[in-house]
C-alpha cells in the first residue's frame, strides 16, 4: 500500500461524471477514497456522509473521488441513488485499486482506505482500519483543514 510522502500514481478512469484523470485536478487537494461495494451499508454510510461534507470540502480547494471495483453502470447507480455531487470510478479491472496496493485479501474488492493527496500529487494522509466507514469523510475534512 502507498504510503505518506509518496507520489499518487496518476490514472485516466471513466466515472459517474466522465473520463477524469488525477492530473487535472492538480493545485487542487484531493481526497481518493477506495471502498469495497456500492450498496453495501458502510459504502453507503461512507458515501454520505462524503456527500454531506461536500461543500466543505471543496471550499477548501479539495474535490472528492471515490474508487471500487464495481462496474461503472452499478457506481453510476450508487451515485444517483445517493445524490453524489463527486465522480465515483467503477475500477472493474482493478488498475487504480492494485496502483494504490489496497486490493482486498480476497482480491475480489478495494479495502476501505482513504488517500489525501496534496497539491503537487504528493499523498499527505492515509486512513484505514477506522472504526466506523462513515469516519473517512470526517478524518479527510480535518487532514485537509490541517
Amino acid at each position: 500500500m502507498l504510503d505518506v510522502g509518496q507520489d499518487a500514481p496518476d490514472f485516466e478512469a471513466e466515472s459517474t461524471v466522465g473520463k477524469i484523470k488525477l492530473s487535472d485536478y492538480r493545485g487542487k487537494k484531493v481526497v481518493l477514497y477506495f471502498y469495497p461495494k456500492a450498496f453495501t451499508a458502510g459504502c453507503t454510510r461512507e458515501l454520505q456522509r462524503f456527500t454531506q461534507l461536500y461543500d466543505e470540502i471543496t471550499k477548501l480547494n479539495a474535490e472528492v473521488i471515490g474508487v471500487s471495483a464495481d462496474s461503472t453502470s452499478s457506481a453510476k447507480k450508487f451515485a444517483e441513488k445517493y445524490g453524489a455531487k463527486f465522480p465515483l470510478i467503477g475500477d472493474k479491472e482493478k488498475k487504480i485499486i492494485n496502483s494504490y496496493g489496497v486490493l482486498s485479501e480476497k482480491g475480489t474488492s478495494a479495502q476501505r482506505v482513504t488517500f489525501i493527496i496534496d497539491e503537487n500529487g504528493k499523498i499527505t494522509h492515509v486512513f484505514k482500519n477506522l472504526k466506523k466507514a462513515e469516519e473517512h469523510a470526517d478524518k479527510a475534512l480535518e487532514a485537509i483543514k490541517s
